[in-house]
């Protein structure tokens, strides 16, 4: 019996490579701005402007920036043909 390869085809790096870039940049201002909201909600809730917006915006920020970083790493291994 011969055995199938259950990953899907690789496409070609420049096709890889434009996606990951049309991406990169709405998951980093996303999450600020998913954020920002959030905690504008909250400040109008609680009567604590602009405190809650800053900082939850600031996480937002954050969690973006690392989910970024965690798909280019994802993207280098995988040009680089390691496994991980």
């Amino acid at each position: 019996m011969a055995s199938q390869d259950p990953s899907p085809p690789k496409r070609p790096g420049g096709a890889t490579q434009m996606a990951l870039a049309m991406e990169l940049p709405f998951l980093l201002a996303g999450g600020a701005l998913v954020g920002g909201l959030f905690g504008y909600l909250l400040d109008r809730w609680l009567h604590t402007k602009p405190w809650l917006m800053i900082l939850i915006g600031a996480v937002g920020f954050a969690v973006g920036l690392r989910d970024m970083l965690k798909r280019l790493d994802k993207s280098d291994r995988n040009d680089t043909g390691k496994s991980g």
